[in-house]
């Protein structure tokens, strides 16, 4: 299947795009914009949030990258 090209450049994605919000649990959490070192680009969110199982609250370690589909090919 082939790649779907990468409509944005890294230097405008850096630039121009925002943080993302994600629930997770309804609890909020906040995904800033990074370049990968793998050299694609997108959000990347690490932290912890508080999930109840049977009215015991577990923390879970949260780890979370929305990449840029052909981000790694697009025009730098």
């Amino acid at each position: 299947m082939a790649k779907s090209p990468c409509p944005i450049s890294k230097t405008q994605f850096l630039e121009k795009a925002e943080a993302v919000k994600i629930a997770i649990n309804g609890q909020e959490l906040i995904a800033d914009r990074r370049e990968f070192s793998t050299g694609s680009f997108g959000w990347y969110h690490n932290g912890k949030v508080v999930i109840t199982v049977d009215g015991k609250p577990l923390s879970v370690q949260v780890g979370l990258n929305l990449t840029v589909v052909g981000s790694k090919e697009a025009e730098r």
